[in-house]
């Protein structure tokens, strides 16, 4: 296979980055013809690489990191679509999140990209969650048994800036408070004190509403198994604080960007 046409197969890919990045097509675009016009003059940055997706991408950080303008915040963009406020996020964090996040790729790949290593990637993932909450926060509803955790949970949810509707420990206590105000994403175990399923409890909730999940649980076989709503992220336990951050903020993103493609196809 010819560079051009290994390149070819990830321009669509990257192109949905550079969009993510800049706020907009027109203004990623340019960036993308910038990398493809420097890789036509020289080639040695693919030819190097352990992958053409990753020499591609850091070829194009390269380049969006050699105008200054990236390298500060916008101002505000309230009221704009998620991609576009996302603008507001401080560029390095914008760019650790959208590679993991958006692009899918490893922490180690993110990590190559951007040139630094896994623990640098990793903390930049979670300042990201911190700042991107603060565009999209939410009422997040804990479903968890165990008191320890739920705490922990709480502790997280509340420094990215969201609000904690309530914890549940049974699925009587899930549907209740349901009833009082629908959540913008649950956080939920799947075994909880009363014997019962959360993935049932979450079923059962979202026949009415629909909204992101996120399973944090021991028994992630049964998340694999049972019928599980969609979108749902899973985490396993014991958990890291850094991954319930960026799980969170991932499911969020997503989700406003889904609403935003709704509005559009209207």
């Amino acid at each position: 296979m010819s560079i051009s046409q290994a390149v070819a197969q990830h321009l669509p890919y990257l192109r949905r980055y550079a969009r993510a990045l800049a706020g907009n097509q027109q203004s990623g675009d340019a960036y993308v013809v910038a990398t493809l016009e420097a890789l036509i003059e020289d080639s040695s940055a693919l030819e190097n690489a352990l992958s053409t997706r990753i020499g591609l991408y850091k070829l194009f950080t390269k380049i969006w990191n050699s105008v200054s303008l990236n390298a500060k915040s916008q101002p505000a963009l309230m009221g704009l679509p998620v991609e576009q406020r996302l603008a507001q996020i401080t560029p390095r964090l914008r760019q650790a999140f959208l590679l993991v996040a958006l692009e899918g790729l490893s922490e180690d790949d993110a990590a190559k990209v951007l040139d630094i290593d896994v623990p640098a990637l990793q903390a930049l993932i979670e300042e990201s969650g911190k700042e991107l909450a603060a565009e999209i926060a939410t009422d997040v509803l804990i479903i968890e048994d165990e008191t320890f955790i739920a705490f922990d949970l709480e502790g997280v949810v509340k420094s990215l800036g969201h609000r904690v509707l309530g914890v549940a420990r049974t699925h009587t206590e899930d549907v209740n408070l349901v009833k009082a105000k629908r959540p913008g994403v649950i956080l939920a175990d799947i075994q909880l004190a009363d014997g019962s399923s959360g993935l049932d409890a979450v079923n059962e909730m979202l026949r009415n509403f629909e909204v992101p999940v996120i399973f944090i649980t021991a028994y992630p076989k049964r998340f694999l198994t049972g019928k599980r709503p969609e979108p749902a992220f899973l985490i396993a336990k014991p958990f890291q604080s850094s991954m319930v951050s960026a799980v969170l903020s991932q499911a969020l993103f997503f989700e406003q960007n889904a609403k935003r493609r709704e509005l559009l196809a209207s």
